[in-house]
């Protein structure tokens, strides 16, 4: 994991409207850069609609919103639109910056072995440095809890 204090790693991904975005839009500002593993899943859908409904109490402390998965943008578009979410959900099909990030790699589920996205999450402030980490995490009021740390 990268630790409090590191620089935040620059990206470039494309959205879910597939315009792109880039770590460095949001210096001068705090901004949540969430990894979840795939889109339309129930943690994922938890975590994501929690983040959505809490915008407003973290746009009010100056601080944005992205999530990143390894889904292809067609599907982040599918997934925004059913739950309207009104943030950036970025792909990374690739795993790259989610590699910068490390929270990609090798994963379990039902006895298979695959590549995939870790549930982790950072909060980059306005110089472009970690100030918060937040690894494995729960999704189910995980959005609230770094909003109280934020306060």
């Amino acid at each position: 994991m990268l630790d409090v204090g590191d620089d935040a790693p620059e990206f470039e991904l494309p959205n879910q409207r597939g315009d792109s975005v880039r770590r460095s839009d949001f210096d001068g500002q705090r901004l949540v850069v969430y990894f979840y593993p795939r889109a339309n899943t129930d943690g994922c859908t938890t975590e994501a609609c929690e983040f959505d409904d809490a915008k407003p109490a973290f746009a009010d402390l100056d601080a944005h919103i992205v999530g990143i998965s390894d889904d292809p943008v067609d599907d982040l578009e599918s997934f925004a639109g059913e739950y309207d979410l009104s943030f950036d959900l970025l792909s990374d099909e690739y795993g790259e910056v989610a590699t910068l990030y490390e929270s990609y790699g090798e994963k379990q589920l039902f006895g298979n072995t695959f590549d995939g996205v870790f549930r982790n999450t950072y909060v980059v402030g306005p110089e472009g440095r970690i100030e918060e980490v937040y690894e494995g995490v729960s999704p189910e009021g995980h959005a609230e809890a770094v909003l109280e740390d934020l306060e």
